[in-house]
């Protein structure tokens, strides 16, 4: 049966538009836009009618980094791909892009259909996979190519965590040349992991075993040398380079070097970034230890050289490295040794209302806004324009939002599967009121109207931004 749905009144905004206008939805894609209170507007019919007077009508927003039930450090993300999508869906996030994992030893594609059977079936919206490359050797290069046919078009790969991810120079350069043939990019965890143990180990033995010297071992200047690093890498391959999480001021010059010269090199940072810091990792009685993620928080001067590369587009993407462990039982594991705390932070339901609030502050644009964390990612990633943005054809991934709506973000409100909040008690403006995945209610009037198994997966084609 067909089904159609029409959102009138509300403000549209996209990363390149604003209009007041009515959106008509028919079989879960958007069908057309019509400017408010227009004959073409008020021909629409439809079904059910949502009142967005007052209200942004925004494209659902896009997380290309997430980690649903990851294993690390012993134990595992505590969001499952149920209760992880579900909470991305109450933040305004209707596409998640998580990430398969290669073991050493084992194929591309045991990690890639373990991590099908965790998600089909479970989750509340859309996802998709990037792959993580652990052990590059010649099957594994083939398997790259078979795996950017079937969708998944992105590999990432890890400088650092030496005896886990880690690859060293010689790998990554085979694997990027192998992208550079097979159209796949290559995301990069840009941290020299082999300078960092040394680091480790020279301040446990001192005796700095608190959480606050997770971020001082981890240092802002080795970020920047891995990065440079892995842009000549990528250069000398011929490839695009995506890297990830960028923390720091001294990595951001690196890519705004790399871009200034012409090549194919992406950044994304993430909101623990903009609006947390050292002082964070520093909170007395082991609290440090809820802030501990890799790349580590840096001291709050490094936040304005993120929000400006942000505003020159010397950074894409704000994803959120989604990656969650509770308090008690998981991060407490790193009691009296900071480097067995397992590096995460929860976020996935916070990224659009903390970007909204960054608008209201002066960091950023409207459409900027929607630029970071709808559009460009859906583009970066090969899934544009069927996500990202409201147009027809496009699937309809929609959320009405509250611009005036006051929240305090807490862990006794959110849905993340996590017993903390790592911006407990943060007051922003702008909420959630309704979202819709491909024409479906998910959250309804601040309800959740969604159901696991709703979120299929979604192949992706290649990076839309290579010159």
């Amino acid at each position: 049966m067909s089904s159609r749905t029409v959102i009138r009144g509300g403000l549209v905004i996209t990363a390149s538009d604003e209009i007041h206008a009515d959106v008509l939805i028919e079989d879960g894609r958007i069908a057309a836009l019509a400017a408010s209170g227009t004959p073409a507007a008020r021909a629409f019919t439809a079904d059910r009618t949502i009142d967005a007077t007052g209200k942004y009508v925004i494209p659902g927003g896009v997380d290309a980094h997430t980690h649903m039930e990851l294993p690390f450090g012993g134990t595992f993300a505590s969001d499952t791909f149920e209760t992880g999508t579900r909470a991305a869906a109450w933040g305004g996030t209707t596409t998640v892009v998580d990430f398969a994992v290669q073991s050493v030893g084992h194929s591309l594609r045991e990690g890639l259909d373990a991590w099908h059977a965790k998600a089909e079936g479970n989750c509340a919206v859309d996802y998709g996979f990037h792959m993580i490359v652990s052990d590059v050797n010649a099957e594994t290069l083939k398997e790259m190519d078979l795996l950017v046919e079937e969708g998944v078009t992105s590999f990432k790969q890890f400088m650092a965590y030496p005896g886990v991810f880690y690859s060293d120079d010689g790998q990554i350069l085979r694997a990027m040349q192998r992208s550079a043939e097979n159209g796949g990019l290559i995301m990069m965890h840009a941290e020299n992991g082999i300078a960092i143990d040394v680091l480790v180990e020279q301040a446990l033995a001192r005796g700095e075993t608190d959480p606050r010297f997770h971020g001082e071992v981890r240092k802002a200047l080795l970020e920047a040398e891995a990065t440079h690093r892995a842009i000549r890498l990528a250069q000398v391959a011929g490839a695009p380079l995506y890297v990830v999480h960028v923390s720091a001021t001294e990595a951001v010059a690196e890519l705004a070097r790399a871009r200034d010269e012409g090549l194919n090199v992406f950044g994304e940072t993430c909101p623990q970034y903009l609006f947390l810091s050292t002082d964070n990792l520093a909170e007395p009685d082991f609290e440090g230890a809820k802030y501990v993620c890799s790349t580590p928080l840096r001291p709050k001067e490094h936040q304005a050289a993120l929000w400006r590369g942000l505003r020159t587009n010397d950074l894409q993407v704000v994803s959120t490295d989604h990656c969650p462990f509770c308090f008690a039982g998981q991060k407490e594991l790193g009691r009296g040794d900071f480097s067995r705390i397992p590096n995460g932070l929860p976020g996935v339901e916070n990224r659009m209302d903390l970007l909204h609030q960054a608008v209201l502050d002066g960091h950023i644009s409207r459409r900027r806004w929607i630029e970071i964390a709808c559009a460009t990612p859906a583009r970066m990633f090969g899934l544009y324009p069927k996500k990202g943005t409201l147009a027809p054809g496009a699937d309809a991934d929609v959320v009405i939002y509250d611009p005036a709506a006051e929240q305090v973000i807490s862990a006794d409100t959110h849905h993340m599967n996590v017993d903390y909040s790592a911006y407990e008690g943060t007051r922003v403006t702008g909420c959630v009121e309704t979202v819709l995945s491909r024409g479906v209610p998910v959250i309804t009037g601040r309800e959740y109207t969604g159901h696991a198994g709703h979120g299929v997966y979604t192949p992706r084609s290649t990076c839309q931004y290579l010159t």
